[in-house]
């Protein structure tokens, strides 16, 4: 029995989430029940795997980590082939690779680097919708950049999202945030943390496109920042958002 770490792509869109669902929910269709299933073929007979985190509904993965134990008889490599002969196209394994025996993606990572995905454009545009959040009216980039860069280092972010347990601290330390012209009317937001507070991402999102689109000034995010209360609460759609990898002690490339 070895402890295996994988990481994982997958479109969120037909997903209620990563984390599967209770029975009492119905049987919604998760990310972590398609690979249990999968596993279960390949002789897995643990309860549950481990993942990096939880991503929400709709949200989607290009670096999701996740761990199990598993008896394996075969190279890391034929076991990301079985795995992804077994998946759904809208799931798939990047790579397998032996982990050390008590490797926690969640608990052993550093931090996590998500990226979201905006255009600004009057009129839909439904090959770009799937995986980007229209905006219009248009954002200004150096605005963006400006309140990006507000948001780096240790702060208390309660004001842009919860904790999983009301008890829990809502300080977090980003290392780094940075909005990227993409295109020729695309912006892309990168933003990485030792972790994240539930819908902090998508919350930072929102309000930064109401300051791009002068609807807030840069001082309402400081101050929000400082006393916990945002003036115009909101939240970005969840398509837009990606998980892009999380980054580990001494990882490799």
């Amino acid at each position: 029995m070895a402890r295996y770490q994988v990481i994982l792509a997958y479109d969120g869109t037909h997903f209620v989430g990563f984390q599967r669902q209770s029975l009492s929910n119905g049987r919604q269709r998760s990310v972590q029940g398609e690979i249990e299933i999968a596993l279960r073929r390949l002789g897995w007979q643990g309860s549950t795997l481990l993942a990096a985190g939880r991503t929400d509904t709709g949200v989607h993965a290009a670096g999701q980590v996740i761990a199990f134990d598993l008896e394996w008889k075969h190279s890391s490599d034929e076991l990301r082939q079985a795995l992804n002969a077994y998946l759904p196209v809208d799931v798939a394994a990047q790579s397998a690779r032996l982990a050390e025996p008590g490797f926690h993606p969640r608990y052993d990572a550093l931090a996590r680097h998500y990226r979201y995905h905006l255009y600004c454009q009057a009129s839909r545009d439904p090959l770009r919708e799937r995986f980007a959040w229209r905006v219009w009216p248009a954002v200004e980039l150096n605005v963006l950049q400006e309140v990006a860069r507000l948001l780096i280092g240790q702060h208390d972010f309660k004001a842009f999202g919860a904790p999983l347990r009301p008890e829990s601290s809502t300080v977090r330390t980003v290392q780094a945030a940075e909005w990227r012209r993409s295109g020729e009317s695309g912006l892309s937001f990168d933003i990485s943390a030792n972790a994240f507070l539930y819908h902090m991402v998508r919350r930072l999102v929102f309000i930064q496109v109401q300051v791009g689109q002068g609807r807030l000034a840069v001082e309402d995010v400081r101050r929000g920042l400082e006393t916990g209360n945002m003036p115009l609460p909101g939240m970005s759609p969840a398509h837009g958002l990606v998980l892009v990898d999380v980054v580990y002690p001494s990882q490799d490339g």
